[in-house]
C-alpha cells in the first residue's frame, strides 16, 4: 500500500521560474553588493573577488541559469507588447479604420476590413500582392485600407509620398498597383516613371508631394504602427488580430471568416 503520494515532477515552467528566480538573486546580489558606493566601502578589494568568482563560478557551472533568465525577460517584454498592441486595438481603432486620409479599396461598407502596414520595396508586400487582389475580387464584401509605412529607406519615402499624392488626380489604386509590381530595386526616378506610365501628370505630381499633409499622414501612420507593435512589412490588422509578415491566401480568408462570424 502506498502511504504517500508522489510528488509531481516540477512542470518546465516551474523550473523555470525558480532557476529564473535564482539567476535573478544572484544578478541582484552582484549588482547591490558590487556597484552601490556603500558596498564599494564596505567590502575590500579582495571581498569583491571572491564574490565576483562565486558568481561567476556558479554561471559557469549552471549555463542554462543565465539563458532561462534571458529566455524568461524575453517571454515577458512579449507579453507586455501584446497587452499593449491589444489596448491600442481599441484606444485607437477610429485611427485604424475611420482615417479619412487612408486610401480605401474593396466595398467602403463592407462587413470586414484589412488594413495593411506595407513599403513598396518590401519583397514580403509584393509576394502577399496577388493574395490581396484576388481577395479583393473575390470577396464583395471585403473593406481593405492602405498604410503605407516607408521603413526601408529613401526611396521608400518617395514612393508612399508619390501614391499619397496621386490620390489628389484620382490615380492611387493605379499607382499603386504598377509600384508593387515594379521588380528588383527601387530608385525615385522609377516612381517618377511609373507615375507617368499611369498617366499622373509629373509636375503636379512633384508639388503635392511636398504638402504638409503627405508628412502628417505618414507621421500618423508610424505613430500606429509603434502603437499597435507593428515592427515591420508587411503588417495587417484584420478585425480583433494583429498578423505579421506574408501570410498565405488561405490564412487570410481563415482570419476574414473569423472577423465576419465574431
Amino acid at each position: 500500500m502506498r502511504l504517500f503520494a508522489r510528488r509531481p515532477a516540477p512542470s518546465a515552467a516551474s523550473r523555470r521560474v525558480r532557476v529564473w528566480g535564482l539567476g535573478f538573486c544572484l544578478a541582484m546580489l552582484a549588482a547591490t553588493l558590487l556597484q552601490t558606493p556603500a558596498a564599494a566601502a564596505e567590502f575590500s578589494p579582495s571581498q569583491r573577488r571572491e564574490i565576483e568568482a562565486i558568481i561567476r563560478d556558479y554561471l559557469t557551472k549552471n549555463p542554462d541559469v543565465m539563458l532561462d533568465a534571458l529566455q524568461a525577460a524575453k517571454d515577458q517584454m512579449e507579453s507586455q507588447s501584446r497587452d499593449k498592441a491589444a489596448a491600442a486595438l481599441i484606444s485607437r481603432r477610429h485611427d485604424l479604420y475611420d482615417d479619412p486620409d487612408t486610401p480605401v479599396a474593396g466595398n467602403p461598407r463592407g462587413d470586414v476590413s484589412i488594413v495593411e502596414f506595407f513599403d513598396y520595396r518590401c519583397p514580403y508586400c509584393k509576394q502577399v500582392e496577388p493574395s490581396l487582389e484576388r481577395l479583393l475580387r473575390d470577396d464583395r464584401n471585403l473593406r481593405f485600407l492602405y498604410k503605407e509605412f516607408p521603413v526601408l529607406g529613401p526611396e521608400s519615402l518617395t514612393a508612399a509620398k508619390a501614391a499619397l499624392a496621386a490620390r489628389k488626380q484620382g490615380k492611387y489604386a493605379a499607382l499603386h498597383q504598377a509600384l508593387m509590381a515594379l521588380k528588383g530595386h527601387i530608385t525615385d526616378a522609377m516612381v517618377l516613371q511609373t507615375a507617368g506610365s499611369v498617366g499622373l501628370d509629373l509636375e503636379r505630381l512633384k508639388r503635392d508631394m511636398q504638402a504638409p499633409e503627405i508628412d502628417r499622414i505618414l507621421k500618423a501612420n508610424n505613430e500606429l504602427a509603434e502603437a499597435l507593435d507593428i515592427r515591420g512589412t508587411p503588417g495587417f490588422v484584420i478585425g480583433d488580430e494583429i498578423v505579421p509578415g506574408a501570410v498565405s491566401l488561405e490564412h487570410l480568408k481563415q482570419l476574414i471568416d473569423t472577423a465576419r462570424h465574431k
